[in-house]
């Protein structure tokens, strides 16, 4: 079992590298900043600087905890030998970020033995850091967040993202057509993380996707759960590639049994 004192010095590493990495990818944006390569399709795409934000937060990590493990975005993956593993998106956002918007965020996480204890989202542009400890509550800043209220799905503004390959995105197209009519409306932001943390700030009831990475929801996962969300993925399941969801205990429970018989979980 994790001690307190090892979560709390989890936290505070974790802030501090998405602090810095934040900053970094704030104030170092060139202006001329280029494609650097592509991933699952030529519009998924990485710049310099998702490569030089986790060159820095790889680097902080290394000298502070040095034992432990760490899976990042942009290659990075080492086994560790203390049974933390740090879990790293550097820019989550890429192509936000890329066409100079807003909506983009450094999304950290720590696993002790295979379990979320610690999540870090900072969001530069709106001067922002969203952070959660297991068992802690999640937190904007110094102010401790809830998610909404309970509302009827006919009255929920649900978040959504879609894939980088065209036939997947083709049918969450038509996953999202058949939702719309039923919500209040749905978002589309373009940062998981971010919308994650938005579930958890109540600025959503709730945000469900399909082909995220464990970059990409770990950290803002535990936020959500810490704010009184419910998060998973197919029934009986967690959070996963196959289909994350995130919302008010209410929300949750209409959204579900509908992604399922939707088919959201597969292409």
């Amino acid at each position: 079992m994790i001690s307190e004192e090892l979560k709390a010095e989890l936290l505070d590493v974790g802030l501090e590298a998405a602090r810095q990495a934040g900053a970094l990818l704030r104030d170092g944006r060139p202006a001329d900043l280029a494609v650097a390569a592509t991933k699952t399709s030529p519009i998924d795409v990485v710049t310099e600087m998702d490569i030089a934000a986790e060159k820095l937060i790889t680097g902080i990590l290394a000298e502070r905890r040095p034992e432990d493990g760490l899976l990042g975005e942009e290659g990075a993956d080492t086994p560790g030998t203390s049974g933390v593993r740090w879990v790293v998106d550097p820019l989550d956002g890429t192509v936000n970020y890329l066409y100079g918007l807003p909506s983009w965020g450094v999304s950290i996480a720590a696993e002790y033995e295979g379990e979320t204890v610690v999540g870090v989202v900072a969001a530069p542009m709106r001067g922002e850091t969203y952070h959660a400890v297991l068992g802690g509550g999640a937190w904007l800043g110094t102010a401790r967040l809830a998610c909404r209220p309970a509302a009827p799905l006919d009255q929920a503004l649900l978040g959504t993202g879609f894939a980088y390959v065209q036939a997947r995105r083709a049918h969450q197209a038509e996953i999202a057509a058949r939702i719309i009519p039923l919500v209040r409306d749905i978002r589309r932001g373009g940062s998981a993380a971010l919308d994650l943390c938005d579930v958890a700030a109540g600025r959503l009831d709730g945000y469900y996707e399909r082909g995220l990475n464990p970059w990409d929801l770990a950290a803002g996962d535990l936020i959500a759960r810490e704010a009184g969300a419910v998060t998973g993925g197919r029934p009986g399941e967690r959070a996963s590639g196959e289909l994350t969801l995130a919302a008010t205990p209410a929300v949750f429970a209409s959204m579900q049994p509908l992604l399922e018989e939707s088919g959201a979980w597969h292409d």
